[in-house]
């Protein structure tokens, strides 16, 4: 029994051995060499790195001063005295009736150039397009006129032109009004007490001088025509006179050159103006 025993107990300290012997021998794992190897060479290249490097005291100090001052990095500052903060909350308060405040303000508005021109512009626009409006009523009203050849309207921007040809108005040379045209007139007269604005009556010749013992030049033959028509104008229908003036051009302001006679009779004509703004006058402006 004995024996036995101890044979049993043999064999179990030599496989103890055995496993502990395995254990020891496996190690660390084998990726653990290269890793060790790749740390060795990183360092010895820094190494290298650091002992060819070299470094300017001076610029670093500079640099490093610098950026002390702008952050503010042991910036000392000398205090005189120590900040101290009064109390604002009063612990006695007293009753007052409240009483309003008389103030002598003055209060002035002003406009700059661009709001100026913007209002200009607006007023301009809203002025084309009433005129657009009264253009296309006046077309519908005097259609059958305007094919005739009588009349014709014009629209210039805040200007609506009534043009009067001269067929049918006057005869060649002369500044008497016929007829038959004195009531188309007083149609006219009719439509413009509708329409606000200034109007101008202006005559027109051609560049065919005329001498007479009834006219000098063409701008005696241009000032009978417009005369003729204004005094028709305010023959029998209400009328504001303060709206209206009258122009003699001659033949200053020709439509088409004076180069044919159909042209010539083109630009012998009187014009009925209706101007919906005003030029706005601008101030003097000194330079010093």
């Amino acid at each position: 029994m004995t024996d036995d025993t101890d044979d049993t107990e043999d064999t179990e300290d030599t496989e103890d051995t055995e496993d502990t012997e395995d254990i020891k021998a496996k190690g660390s794992p084998s990726w653990m060499t290269t890793f060790a190897d790749l740390m060795s060479l990183l360092m010895c290249f820094f190494v290298l790195l650091l002992s060819y490097s070299e470094m300017d005291v001076v610029k670093f100090k500079q640099i490093a001063g610098s950026m002390k001052m702008a952050f503010g990095v042991q910036n000392l500052i000398k205090v005189q005295d120590i900040p101290k903060g009064t109390s604002v909350i009063k612990s006695e308060f007293s009753p007052a009736i409240p009483e309003p405040t008389p103030i002598n303000t003055v209060q002035q508005k002003t406009q700059s150039a661009t709001e100026d021109n913007l209002l200009m512009k607006d007023s301009k626009d809203k002025n084309a397009k009433e005129n657009d409006r009264y253009k296309v009523a006046l077309d519908e009203v005097f259609a059958q006129e305007i094919a005739d050849g009588l009349i014709e309207f014009e629209l210039l921007g805040q200007q609506l032109i009534i043009r009067l040809k001269e067929n049918g108005s006057f005869a060649s040379g002369s500044s008497y009004l016929q007829p038959k045209f004195k009531p188309l007139l007083a149609r006219i007269t009719q439509e413009l007490n509708k329409i606000p604005g200034e109007i101008t009556v202006s005559g027109h010749t051609d560049n065919l001088s005329v001498s007479n013992e009834l006219y000098h030049n063409n701008w005696d033959l241009s000032a009978n025509r417009a005369a003729a028509v204004l005094n028709e104008l305010l023959k029998d229908v209400p009328f504001d006179t303060s709206r209206i003036k009258m122009e003699a051009l001659a033949d200053n302001r020709p439509l088409v050159e004076n180069n044919s006679a159909y042209n010539r009779s083109q630009n012998r004509r009187v014009e009925i103006a209706i101007n919906q703004g005003k030029p706005t006058e601008m101030e003097t402006i000194s330079i010093n």
